[in-house]
């Protein structure tokens, strides 16, 4: 089941938190990154942001966050992660798509690092195709990948 999630909330940022921290220390290993940005992401950060939180419940369980931002017709996708526990059921898939046409926007747009395959196979999937690549002040290569007509 997925629900929007009040972040503003102490309990459910902090759960929010479990969820990024589990996932992103996995992506961390699987990109070969000593200082991965998203780790560093405390609860009172997560409590006081102003994007959109949209969880999957798994037997009551917070099982994976995606992060948005709504911008103007565009819909950014801040931060898609999965719990650990949770892999290969389909559910970042489902997150996707919710979002995709939940929101009546004409553009989604996505970032990742450059090695994180899985994410791009996985967003491939849902038609995006990446237009951009750089190198972030921390080093790690990433690219920018969009779809159009997300409706």
């Amino acid at each position: 089941m997925i629900i929007k999630l009040d972040n503003s909330n102490t309990e459910v940022a902090k759960q929010i938190f479990t969820t990024f921290q589990n996932s992103y220390k996995i992506e961390a290993q699987l990109i070969g990154a000593l200082d991965f940005p998203p780790l560093s992401r405390s609860v009172k950060d997560i409590e006081n942001s102003t994007t959109l939180f949209y969880g999957f419940i798994e037997r009551e369980a917070l099982a994976a966050v995606i992060e948005i931002v709504i911008n103007g017709e565009d819909l950014d996708i801040n931060s898609l992660t999965v719990d650990p526990s949770y892999f290969r059921k389909g559910i970042a898939d489902k997150l996707i798509s919710y979002v995709l046409h939940k929101f009546n926007s004409s553009k989604a747009i996505v970032e990742t690092a450059v090695v994180n395959t899985p994410a791009i196979n996985l967003y491939k999937k849902h038609g995006f195709v990446e237009f951009k690549r750089w190198t972030p002040s921390h080093g790690i290569e990433k690219l920018a990948m969009s779809v159009e007509n997300a409706l």
